[in-house]
């Protein structure tokens, strides 16, 4: 198998977010394992049952593009008010249709969360397991990948707390088991 692709989606959009330095320290980590691009959802606009069809928003079909395009994706979202950020609803409410046939149907995805608070975000990882299977994608059947304390961790844009880097990098090594377990299954 050629070098799997992996798509990061983080649930921030702030400049600064602790979301999307923790993916852009995993991307800069993976060596020759696979290569991770991220996909920022700033310009993805609110979802409108209206607007789907053949001619939807640029910002979405390129959102549909690269997560078709990817052998997996990686889901970091921080918790707001005990879930996750709408801004990640947002987009994987686009990228779920058509229900039962979108590009997330049987895609490898890992999650991943953070908060500053003691339990990591693991009411919005949560939310986004149950989102993702609802959308027939294949989570990655392991420990939850929570960081707490997120801001104490993260140092100048990347994630810099030892174990927690750790503890995500083995996390994508059972992503990239999933995707190796699927691309050796016959079509």
């Amino acid at each position: 198998m050629p070098q799997p692709s992996l798509l990061g989606l983080s649930g921030s959009i702030r400049r600064g977010s602790t979301n999307t330095a923790i993916l852009r320290t995993i991307a800069g980590h993976l060596g020759s394992k696979a290569s991770m691009t991220l996909f920022p959802l700033n310009d993805v606009p609110l979802y409108n049952g209206d607007l789907e069809g053949e001619h939807l928003p640029p910002p979405v079909q390129a959102l549909k593009d690269a997560i078709a395009g990817a052998d997996g994706i990686i889901l970091c979202s921080p918790e707001y008010n005990h879930g996750m950020s709408g801004v990640l609803k947002n987009a994987l409410d686009w990228a779920s249709r058509p229900g039962f046939n979108s590009p997330l149907k049987n895609k490898p995805a890992l999650i991943m969360s953070s908060s500053p608070g003691a339990i990591g975000g693991a009411r919005a990882h949560a939310q986004v397991r149950e989102t993702l299977a609802s959308a027939l994608a294949r989570v990655v059947a392991r420990p939850q990948v929570t960081i707490a304390g997120i801001f104490q961790k993260v140092t100048d844009g990347h994630l810099t707390d030892e174990a927690s880097l750790k503890f995500c990098l083995e996390a994508v090594d059972d992503l990239l088991s999933e995707i190796r377990l699927l691309s050796a299954q016959p079509a």
